[in-house]
């Protein structure tokens, strides 16, 4: 890069603390209307940046990246994933790509094991129903949920918050499964009591609750298909705080609409922002607005990442959390 200050372009508004201390550091363009920026806003930043700090929700893909200028050589995504990002068209193009990845593993799991807790407790219709007006009191059969304790949890994804969530879901007294790319060590599955499935389908066929915790890539795009839906038991909760592309939502919703399913617990969606209208009307469904890394700390502490990758490839060093393409 031939500027002292790099420019960095952020493409929405950060923690304050953030955002004074990239200001402090480098050239640095906010977003201070916090609005997403549109596809022709995001090529007129690669036009300009040396470093861009997108979002989750900006698609850095082929197209923009063909506008980037020669001195764009960082892209350090505030986001754990980077599926938002064309990687292997940006390192075609010289650019390095990062993420921040742990940070948001305690959050995340403790917000999956809160749907798991309010899909099967009924929560959120319980507390409907006391701010309606409408309630008449204690009755024994009113609101019945079901007992999470001595259920078997089947967990899609055995990295950082599939960890976190086995142990969480291990206090509650409920039985770990998980099928993974890779079975995890031998101690992790005996600290865990973890059940290894090399088989999705069988998995899938004998759990109470499954819950998703892998990343989205092409590979996993669908993994529960409306046929994989299909093997799980009419009791089942589907909890879901990774990305909405891992499942068929149409299907997921045909399903719940049936009462194949006994509900979902859902924190992101196929099309987010959009969220399936028929989804909506569902009672047996919790809806978040993707909050389930929400937390000022675990915001902050990804922010601390992007300035720590950033200066340290301006000071020309590896970032720490240097993302490759998988065919490297």
């Amino acid at each position: 890069m031939s500027r002292s200050r790099p420019l960095v372009v952020v493409t929405r508004r950060l923690p304050e603390a953030i955002e004074t201390r990239m200001m402090e550091l480098f050239d640095t363009r906010l977003n201070s209307a916090d609005e997403a920026m549109s596809k022709a806003d995001l090529i007129e930043a690669v036009k300009v940046a040396n470093v861009l700090v997108p979002t989750v929700t900006d698609r850095i893909d082929a197209a923009v990246l063909a506008h980037a200028n020669p001195e764009l050589r960082l892209i350090a995504n505030y986001g754990t994933g980077v599926d938002n990002i064309d990687v292997d068209a940006a390192y075609k193009r010289g650019i390095t790509v990062t993420n921040t990845p742990g940070v948001l593993t305690e959050d995340t799991a403790d917000m999956t094991m809160a749907l798991i807790l309010a899909v099967a407790r009924r929560l959120t219709e319980g507390e409907r129903l006391a701010r309606s007006g409408d309630w008449g009191g204690w009755t024994p059969t009113s609101m019945l949920g079901h007992r999470i304790h001595g259920k078997r949890l089947g967990i899609l994804g055995m990295g950082r918050i599939g960890t976190a969530l086995a142990r969480r879901a291990r206090g509650f007294g409920i039985a770990v499964h998980y099928h993974n790319r890779n079975r995890v060590h031998d101690t992790v599955e005996r600290e865990l009591e973890a059940t290894f499935w090399d088989s999705l389908d069988q998995m899938l066929a004998r759990m109470d609750i499954v819950s998703i915790n892998c990343p989205h890539t092409p590979a996993t795009y669908h993994l529960l298909s409306a046929r994989r839906l299909k093997l799980m038991r009419p009791h089942a909760y589907l909890v879901n705080t990774s990305r909405g592309e891992v499942v068929d939502e149409l299907a997921l919703t045909r399903m719940l609409r049936d009462r194949e399913l006994g509900g979902a617990g859902l924190d992101v969606f196929e099309h987010e922002p959009a969220i399936n209208p028929k989804l909506r009307e569902l009672p047996n469904v919790v809806l978040l607005p993707h909050m389930g890394s929400a937390t000022l700390e675990g915001r902050v502490d990804m922010g601390e990442k992007v300035l720590i990758n950033i200066k340290t490839f301006t000071d020309g060093h590896r970032p720490p959390d240097r993302v490759l393409p998988a065919q490297v």
